[in-house]
């Protein structure tokens, strides 16, 4: 068995371990030398690694989706952990066990799709009950249904990750139904509605690939998983008598709409309400999946806040450990977002030895302050003196403002 995983390694310790290349990226310092840029992961997680040293000599010896074996230390920077890569070779296949590097739903796939089954039995609606069991009595269509990811990284980004989805979605979709039923409106129909759950994504199936890491294939890159997704299941329908025209006009609608707005990729917005409850369970299950991920992502770091979360656009709170702290943190607010360096750019972690002495300019802000900002601060250095312990105006309308409150006197 591997061993360590991801998920069980802790900062400041050197490591010798097994991971899979999610990525890879030759980058150049400012001396002109390469070094490595690497997206590293087993089934327990992911991590970003640097190799700073003697890259050339296995930077042509192994690729994305290589298995490779490294030594190297784990440490935290900017608030997330980082991986600083000491020495690595590639590894061969007969060498690892592809089970512990693949990240998997926690749920068993085969009893997922039990669930998934029951949910098709279970629809009134003879039309679309047809629909989906043609669908799913396709073995090759099945079988990818059962290990396909929901998406490349940002959610449910793991084997086994769309059915989790779709069954989470099935069960948004029939608490939205009763609750809106409850509530005296009484023409949302429910099959119609878990149909548009279970096929919205169906394009994935051959969007993306996911034999090792997790990428487009060229159909995906093309078309995306909307078009394929009409593909498919215009397919199917074909092969069934009677199917009405109308309801699959319907069905179609949903899928295309799904995303919500034009401009995250959808050809038209939902215009009914099956396919809007469509479109925001569906970004709401989305989203919190994507937090519990972004959460549970660099649990090493202290920090009461994460950092920032792209895809949410913002930073998240780790709400047990701000109300279990008691701490100085509590009162430091969410981190500063760091500035994004440029593509190129040298970001070597600080090494835990004797740092360079820091320049004026830095030695001069107050805490928290930018250093643009400590570069243009006009007020006196140490030691000089500061004319009666006014603050100095920076603008034009710090001036007047000050001087409405009398400090100009």
């Amino acid at each position: 068995m591997k061993s360590p995983y991801i998920g069980s390694l802790t900062p400041n310790e050197v490591v010798t371990g097994q991971f899979l290349v999610l990525s890879k990226e030759v980058r150049h310092k400012r001396t002109g030398e390469p070094y490595l840029t690497l997206h590293l992961g087993d089934r327990t997680g992911d991590m970003e690694a640097k190799m700073w040293d003697n890259v050339v000599e296995v930077i042509d010896t192994f690729n994305r989706d290589d298995f490779i074996k490294v030594k190297g230390l784990l440490q935290l920077y900017q608030n997330r952990t980082q991986f600083t890569v000491h020495k690595l070779r590639r590894l061969e296949e007969h060498e690892v066990d592809f089970t512990d590097y693949f990240p998997c739903s926690e749920r068993d796939p085969e009893e997922m799709f039990r669930d998934l089954g029951a949910i098709i039995a279970g629809l009134a609606n003879p039309h679309l009950r047809a629909l989906l069991e043609a669908i799913f009595s396709d073995q090759r269509l099945a079988s990818l249904y059962k290990i396909a990811p929901a998406a490349k990284s940002i959610h449910h980004a793991c084997r086994g990750g769309l059915l989790e989805h779709v069954l989470s979605l099935c069960g948004l979709c029939r608490a939205a139904t009763s609750h809106y039923a409850a509530s005296n409106y009484k023409h949302i129909d429910v099959d119609l509605l878990l149909a548009g759950a279970i096929l919205h994504d169906i394009g994935k199936l051959e969007e993306l690939s996911y034999g090792r890491s997790f990428g487009y294939s060229p159909d995906g890159q093309l078309l995306g998983h909307i078009v394929i997704g009409l593909r498919m299941v215009g397919a199917k329908v074909e092969q069934i008598d009677g199917f009405p025209p109308k309801l699959r006009t319907l069905l179609e609608h949903m899928i295309i709409s799904h995303h919500g707005e034009l401009e995250f990729g959808s050809p038209k917005v939902p215009i009914f309400p099956e396919a809007l409850l469509l479109h925001h369970l569906d970004n709401l299950d989305s989203k919190m999946d994507t937090m519990r991920r972004a959460l549970n992502r660099d649990g090493l770091v202290e920090s009461e806040f994460t950092g920032w979360v792209a895809p949410l656009e913002r930073v998240l709170l780790r709400k047990e450990r701000y109300l279990n702290d008691a701490g100085a943190q509590r009162d430091a607010g969410p981190p500063a977002q760091a500035e994004t360096p440029a593509v190129g750019a040298e970001t070597k972690p600080p090494a835990p030895a004797v740092q360079d002495a820091p320049s004026k300019e830095i030695a001069a802000r107050a805490p928290g302050q930018p250093l643009a900002a400590a570069a243009r601060d006009p007020r006196p250095a140490a030691g000089e003196k500061r004319p009666e312990n006014r603050p100095l105006p920076t603008t034009p309308f710090g001036e007047k403002l000050q001087a409405v409150l009398g400090l100009e006197k």
